[in-house]
């Protein structure tokens, strides 16, 4: 791929590895009251991911997490060509992580059958021995970082530096995009893609994993 780089790969969870975006299917399932103007603020940037995401979820009762898990296990889905795209990385000794703004016990359930190494996996958490839901953010913004992002991906990302590293980015939404800035390569969907053509940020579109792995196939025949 790029020469005498160790090429490795940082891919977001929801709506990427899975077809839908959870969070948003779970507040739109549950609706808990007050949920949509506290997403109609993160939306339009008045109030960080981070705080939206930890009011939203302290609107349900701690004693639900089953009851969400279990929805969200039931209508998630894997995106087509994953368990094939982590073989050809196995295969190739190219690392994987997933960097994630969900939350462990939803992504957990959904990863198990893929044997990814937990220390592979960067996503926020839950704590539900209080009376509501309260999630912690385990992976916060670095110095560079001012967004407030919760799960920061491109603090994940600036682990591997530039100079050693081949820095291959998967996603689809707004919070990928600082990922995306850092990347040597993007594969992108949905409001990745829109918001790299409007930057001018240099990406490849994706709808399945098996198109991924296609293309760095492709690319590591050239090489």
């Amino acid at each position: 791929m790029n020469g005498g780089k160790q090429p490795v790969v940082f891919c977001d969870f929801d709506g990427t590895i899975t077809n839908s975006d959870n969070i948003v299917a779970i507040m739109r399932h549950f609706e808990p009251e007050g949920y949509e103007p506290i997403m109609q603020r993160i939306l339009s940037h008045e109030i960080s991911i981070r705080e939206g995401v930890g009011a939203m979820f302290a609107l349900f009762p701690a004693s639900m997490r089953e009851e969400i898990t279990a929805f969200v296990v039931g209508q998630a889905g894997i995106r087509e060509g994953f368990r094939e795209f982590l073989s050809y990385l196995k295969q190739r000794s190219i690392p994987f992580y997933v960097t994630s703004g969900g939350i462990d016990f939803f992504l957990e359930p959904l990863l198990a059958p893929f044997d990814i190494p937990q220390d592979h996996i960067f996503c926020n958490s839950a704590d539900f021995t209080g009376e509501n839901i309260a999630i912690l953010w385990p992976h916060p913004c670095d110095e560079h970082c001012t967004n407030d992002c919760g799960m920061c991906k491109a603090a994940v990302m600036r682990r591997y530096p530039p100079e050693q590293y081949e820095r291959i980015l998967i996603g689809d939404s707004l919070t990928d995009f600082e990922g995306a800035k850092l990347a040597d390569r993007v594969y992108s969907r949905s409001k990745l893609t829109e918001k790299c053509r409007e930057l001018g940020i240099s990406h490849t579109p994706f709808e399945t994993f098996t198109e991924i792995k296609t293309d760095l196939m492709r690319r590591e025949g050239a090489n």
